[in-house]
């Protein structure tokens, strides 16, 4: 959307002389006048409705200072401006449609008065006043007050934003219908401050947001932004920043200038861009102010940069004429989609009818046209005489380009809209009611009701705020062969659709910047991997960030994750911290090394054991065999085998029943173990220490009293194994808090009063072992039972005790393998201190296995 050369600053001036004006009106004079030189249309027709159209053929005017002391003189106007031209053509042929029609307004002819505002806002005003008022002196009787009917009964036209607010400010006030086919702002469609303002071209509301979205879609978060200082570029790019912010998108600068700005103000948007990191440029710029900054970018050679336009410039020809250094080369923006009047080319360069007029704006218009001078003016070499029967074949201009004609249809739309509008007040069908007073409000409250198709089948409404629907085509440039661009239309932007629907891109590849096949990067901070989360950059957009790599146990499966999420409780992290996996669970298993060493020292246990009794069976009738108590001998092995055996029990992936088996036996076969060695030692110690002479006390020690304590001092174990069991019995049990990857599959006691009561009785068990033993140390040489019961006790204790406080610190799978080595040293201990001796004696020593050796001098005659 185009924008006013001028600035409202400028404005002021203009609203003290509406305010002079309007106090000249009320004052009670007989006359009533108009202040002030009379606007003059350029273009005029009469009819039975007249239609106003404004539109700036010059772009510019001739600066002059003001002394206040003195009528200022009227605006020069310079700069042709073939576009307008192009509109006001556009205007003319869709007012002979209708005049021609025997459908629309039979017997009803419109006509119009066209003006040049030459881009300023006042020449605006002073041009809106007089299509309202017209230019006629009026004489009323004395004391009356200035009044009658409107000149126009609709405006067509600003181009431009900023002189469309002030127009529809002015003759919002009378309610005149003025529609624009190209005033973009959304200011305008605020009811409240411009009741009377409706247009064909989408509201920069819509556009905006859809640049917003455009810029998302290609992953573009970290984005400049270049912008019109006028309404059209500072509302349009404030709806842009708040819509960029709803999508994480961060603007690294934003920066304005307007087209009459010093050079030293453009320069410095130069060395703005220039210094950033944004690759991707958003311009909400207008075509006039685009030129001016490809100018400059030209002259700086700024390439390599991604550019994203509004549909001000994005499809404008000359723009991409005038970028000879390929700057724009692959930019990409939204335009209005494209349309076509059949018959409205051929009219706009059918020019001579313009020549008719006889007004010396159309003569320089011809002059411009053709690079001619009439004959009335002094040539130059090189200029060439104009005959005033030229023709446009061969000639190519911003004129005869008609790039724009989606904007031309836009004027086209306009004309019909209030033709029909026209058309039912008038309550015309084949022929009109001409006798209905027109009234402007009439006018408008009907156009704004109006709905239909023109011929091309494009349907045209508006809606409550005056806007049509909003539908835009994404435009791409791609340079050509010949160093021209090609608008390709990638895809369409359709705000009716639903949200996430509304944007589409059609199958056809897109060029970028510096004719790349691939997308662009434009971010302050690369993508954050899964597995990382991002860390805000202290002072710097939300855009800025660090990527943190998640803690031990926390993951984030997805790009540019906020935080990581910690793993479920049986869950760990991987290597990437991407994805949970199952925590492995930690146990003794016979694979292992230390599972198989320890299932090598049970087994070893177990054959040595097995090869005693084996030893001891083959040397039963020996004196050394008798000598020490050959059941309770047997039955002393049988328990150490099972404690052995028992030791295996610790191995292997725990479960409820193993963890009640391995205590259960752990207890009850240590206790019949321990058992056996008290029944030998009280045993011998009886037989060598009696005292009372004739009195047989080994009969209270005999062998059935042998095997009743055994089983008397296993039953008590069993039925504290029983308790525990029944009371709270050991269960498998995950240890979550040892290792963080790892579960620990361990047994829980169940009743830890339940477990100490069996470790105490086994302990309270071989205490008195040892007790037993220590008292018969002292035994003849020749019967050394009780000392090595003794150091086997000694062993066996020691083992114990150290073994406390070894599980309890021992984390794991090794608290598991202490208890294995507690069973496997006590047991050894036992075996080799009580039976490998004897087991020496009789195999390598067999003359010492006598009766008479084992008892000596000094055996009691008890014995």
């Amino acid at each position: 959307m185009t924008t006013s050369t001028q600035r409202w600053p400028e404005q002021s001036f203009a609203l003290l002389q509406l305010f002079l004006w309007v106090s000249f009106s009320l004052a009670q004079e007989p006359p009533c006048r108009q202040i002030g030189d009379p606007e003059i249309p350029q273009l005029s027709r009469d009819g039975d409705i007249i239609l106003g159209g404004i539109f700036y053929f010059h772009s510019s005017w001739k600066s002059t200072e003001n002394n206040y002391t003195q009528k200022p003189p009227p605006l020069e106007c310079i700069s042709l401006n073939f576009r307008e031209f192009q509109f006001a053509q556009a205007m003319l042929f869709a007012i002979e449609e209708v005049n021609n029609s025997t459908d629309l307004l039979p017997g009803i002819s419109l006509g119009y008065k066209i003006y040049d505002t030459c881009g300023a806002i006042t020449r605006s005003i002073k041009v809106a006043l007089a299509l309202n008022d017209g230019d006629e002196s009026v004489s009323l009787a004395s004391g009356g007050r200035c009044s009658g009917p409107v000149q126009v009964q609709a405006v067509m036209g600003e181009t431009s934003s900023s002189p469309s607010t002030a127009l529809a400010t002015v003759i919002g006030a009378f309610h005149i219908p003025q529609i624009s086919h190209f005033a973009t702002c959304a200011c305008l469609s605020d009811k409240t401050k411009y009741p009377s303002f409706l247009r064909t071209v989408p509201s920069d509301y819509y556009q905006s947001r859809a640049l917003a979205h455009l810029v998302k879609h290609f992953g573009w978060t970290w984005v400049g932004a270049v912008r019109t200082n006028d309404d059209y570029g500072n509302n349009g790019m404030a709806t842009f920043t708040e819509t960029a912010e709803q999508l994480g998108i961060c603007l690294e600068y934003s920066v304005s200038f307007f087209r009459t700005d010093p050079l030293e103000k453009i320069q410095k948007v130069i060395k703005t861009v220039k210094e950033s990191t944004a690759k991707a440029i958003v311009a909400f710029l207008s075509h006039r102010d685009m030129e001016v900054l490809i100018h400059e970018l030209s002259n700086h050679n700024l390439t390599g940069y991604q550019w994203v336009g509004s549909e001000s410039w994005i499809f404008d020809s000359q723009i991409a004429a005038m970028d000879k250094k390929h700057i724009l080369d692959g930019a990409i923006g939204l335009s209005i989609p494209k349309a076509q009047v059949s018959g409205l080319r051929e009219f706009i360069l059918d020019v001579r009818p313009l020549m008719s007029s006889n007004n010396e704006l159309f003569t320089k218009f011809w002059e411009a046209l053709f690079q001619c001078k009439f004959k009335k003016k002094q040539l130059t070499e090189f200029q060439k005489e104009c005959t005033g029967n030229e023709d446009l074949t061969g000639v190519e201009n911003s004129f005869t380009d008609m790039s724009l004609m989606p904007i031309l249809n836009n004027v086209y739309k306009g004309v019909y809209a209030v033709a029909h509008a026209l058309h039912n007040v008038l309550s015309c069908n084949k022929t009109c009611n001409n006798n209905v007073q027109l009234d402007p409000y009439m006018i408008l409250q009907h156009i704004q009701k109006i709905r239909f198709r023109t011929k091309e089948g494009d349907e045209v409404y508006f809606n409550e705020n005056g806007d049509p629907a909003a539908k835009y085509e994404i435009i791409n440039w791609q340079p050509r062969e010949n160093d021209t661009v090609s608008f390709v239309t990638v895809g369409v932007y359709d705000a009716s659709f639903p949200a996430g629907a509304q944007l589409n891109f059609q199958n056809t590849s897109i060029t970028w910047t510096q004719s790349s096949p691939q997308v662009p990067m434009s971010v302050c901070s690369e993508k954050c991997r899964p597995g990382t989360r991002k860390v805000l950059q202290k002072g710097k957009p939300v855009c800025c960030y660090d990527c943190i790599r998640c803690a031990e146990g926390e993951i984030s499966n997805s790009t540019d994750a906020v935080s990581c999420v910690r793993c479920p409780h049986e869950s760990w992290s991987n290597a990437r911290r991407d994805a949970c996996v199952k925590k492995e669970a930690e146990f003794l298993s016979f694979e292992e090394i230390m599972g198989i060493l320890l299932t090598s020292a049970a087994l070893l246990g177990t054959s040595l054991t097995a090869a005693v009794a084996f030893i001891f069976y083959r040397h039963r009738k020996t004196a050394l065999v008798r000598a020490n108590n050959s059941e309770l001998s047997f039955l002393l092995l049988f328990s150490l085998t099972l404690c052995f055996l028992c030791s295996l029990t610790f191995i292997g992936q725990p479960s409820d029943w193993s963890c009640m088996l391995r205590h259960t036996a752990f207890g009850i076969t240590f206790v019949l173990c321990i058992s056996c060695v008290l029944g030998k030692t009280m045993v011998v110690l009886m037989a060598f220490k009696a005292k009372l002479p004739g009195r047989n006390v080994m009969k209270w020690f005999g062998p059935t009293q042998q095997r009743l304590s055994v089983l008397g001092f296993t039953l008590v174990q069993v039925i504290i194994c029983i308790l525990c069991l029944t009371i709270s019995p050991p269960f498998l049990s995950k240890n979550f808090k040892e290792f963080k990857d790892k579960i620990i599959l361990e047994c829980s006691l169940g009743s830890a009063v339940g477990f100490w009561a069996v470790l105490g009785y086994i302990g309270l068990l071989a205490l008195l072992c040892f007790t037993f033993a220590f008292l018969a140390r002292k035994l003849p040489d020749n019967f050394n039972e009780a000392k090595f019961i003794t150091f086997s006790m000694l062993i066996f204790c020691v083992v114990w005790i150290a073994f406390i406080p070894a599980y309890v610190s021992s984390p794991g799978k090794f608290s598991v393998a202490v208890e294995i080595f507690a069973i496997l040293a006590s047991s050894f201990g036992l075996l080799i201190c009580i039976f490998i001796p004897k087991c020496y004696v009789m195999l390598l020593k067999p003359e010492k296995n006598t009766k008479k050796n084992m008892m000596g001098n000094r055996v009691p005659k008890e014995f």
